[in-house]
C-alpha cells in the first residue's frame, strides 16, 4: 500500500515536546501523529492507508464497537539503539497475533506487511518524541474497531485501523525492583472464550479486580482458572514464570484461556538457549504457596511488553501472603531481563532476527 501523507498544520513546539517527554510515565502523552486505513467490505476491502495529525475520530453513535464491542489492539515498542536509529522487536510477531484476534473476533484480517510498514511510518514521523530517560521507549498502539452504523447483531462490513504512539518510562509507578500482586476472586477468561486474543472486553473484564488490588495496596492481580479455580494463569496484563532451586522455569500453558505473550514465548527461546529447562505446565495456587514456604521456588517474575520482566515478590490473598525468595528480583530474573532488553536495544547480538530496524 502507497500511504498518503497529510502536513500536521500545528505540530507540538520542541519546547512543549521536551517538557512533556521528560518524565513520560506509561501511557499519558501522546506524539503529533497516527496512521489510519479504513476497510469497506463493500469497496474491496482495505483502503486510504494515510498518515497524518493524530486527531479526534468522527463516530456515529450506531457504531459497532460501541454496541458489540468489535475491537482489538496490540502494543509493541520502538528503541533507540547505540547507533541513533530506530527499531522494532518483533512486529511480525504482533502482526500475526492481530489477525488472530481479528478471527476470533470476526473481523477482517490485515496483511501482516501493511501492518508492519503501518508501525514503521508512525514511529519514523514521531521519532523525535522518544524519550531520553533510563529504560524509555516510544509505546505503539496498533488497533482496530468496526464503525459501521447498525444495531444488528453480526459481524460488521467496516472497520478502522489506527496507530497511534505514546513516548514510555517505567510501567509500574513505584519504580519498584519487586512487585506484589493480590489473588483475585474474579476470572479473566473461560475455556472457548476470548482469553487469547487481544481484545479491549478482556482487559474491561479485569479493571474491577485489578482497582482492588491497587485498593489493597498491591502493583497487580494475578488470576486462577475459571473452571477450578486453582491453577495459576496470569496477571492482569503480563504471562508469568516460576524458577526453582535446580534451575528449572516453569510458565502456565497457552490453553485458549491467556494471551500467548511475545515478551513470553522470547524468554522462554533464551532461557532455552542457556541450557534451562523450560516447562510448559499447570501450576496451582497451593502449590504457588507451599514451594515458596519451603524454599523449593526461589523466583518468579511477569513479563510483558510494558514490563519486559518484573519480579514478583510478595503473592497475598484472602488465606493469607507468601514472600517469594528474598522478596526481591532473583539472579535469573535480571539474567534474562538484562539479555532481552540488549536484544531491543542493540547492545546484545539478536541472532534470531528479532530486530527490526528502521533506518
Amino acid at each position: 500500500m502507497d500511504f498518503t501523507r497529510l502536513p500536521h498544520p500545528a505540530p507540538v513546539p520542541g519546547a512543549t515536546r521536551e517538557q512533556a517527554i521528560a518524565d513520560p510515565g506509561f501511557g499519558k502523552v501522546f506524539t503529533d501523529h497516527m496512521v489510519s486505513i479504513d476497510y469497506d467490505a463493500d469497496k474491496g476491502g482495505w483502503h486510504s492507508p494515510t498518515l497524518g495529525p493524530r486527531e479526534p475520530i468522527a463516530l456515529d453513535p450506531a457504531a459497532s464497537v460501541l454496541h458489540y464491542a468489535q475491537e482489538i489492539f496490540e502494543g509493541l515498542k520502538a528503541y533507540r539503539l547505540a547507533d541513533g536509529t530506530m527499531a522494532l522487536f518483533r512486529p511480525d510477531a504482533n502482526a500475526a497475533r492481530f489477525n488472530r484476534s481479528a478471527e476470533r473476533l470476526a473481523m477482517p484480517a490485515l496483511p501482516e506487511d501493511v501492518f508492519v510498514e503501518a508501525v514503521r511510518q508512525a514511529v519514523l514521523a514521531d521519532k523525535d518524541w522518544f524519550p531520553a530517560v533510563d529504560g524509555g521507549s516510544l509505546y505503539v498502539r496498533p488497533f482496530m474497531f468496526a464503525n459501521e452504523a447498525f444495531l444488528g447483531v453480526r459481524p460488521a462490513t467496516r472497520y478502522k485501523f489506527l496507530v497511534i504512539l505514546s513516548p514510555a518510562g517505567n510501567y509500574f509507578k513505584s519504580g519498584a525492583p519487586a512487585v506484589s500482586v493480590w489473588v483475585s476472586d474474579y476470572t479473566r477468561a473461560a475455556p472457548g472464550g476470548t482469553g487469547a486474543a487481544k481484545c479491549g472486553g478482556n482487559y474491561a473484564a479485569s479493571l474491577v479486580p485489578t482497582g482492588e488490588a491497587f485498593a489493597r495496596g498491591h502493583d497487580q492481580t494475578v488470576f486462577l482458572d475459571a473452571a477450578e479455580r486453582k491453577w495459576i494463569e496470569e496477571l492482569g496484563g503480563m504471562n508469568l514464570f516460576f524458577v526453582f532451586d535446580d534451575g528449572t522455569i516453569l510458565t502456565p500453558p497457552l490453553r485458549g484461556t491467556i494471551l500467548p505473550g511475545i515478551t513470553r514465548d522470547s524468554i522462554i527461546t533464551l532461557a532455552r538457549e542457556q541450557g534451562l529447562t523450560v516447562r510448559e505446565e499447570m501450576y496451582s495456587l497451593d502449590q504457588w504457596r507451599e514451594d515458596a514456604v519451603s524454599g523449593r521456588l526461589v523466583e518468579t517474575f511477569a513479563c510483558g511488553t510494558a514490563a519486559v520482566v518484573t519480579a514478583v515478590g510478595k503473592v497475598a490473598g484472602h488465606d493469607g501472603e507468601f514472600t517469594i525468595g528474598s522478596g526481591g528480583p532473583g539472579q535469573l530474573t535480571q539474567t534474562l531481563r538484562e539479555k532481552l532488553v540488549g536484544i531491543q536495544r542493540g547492545t546484545v547480538e539478536d541472532t534470531h532476527g528479532w530486530v527490526t530496524r528502521l533506518g
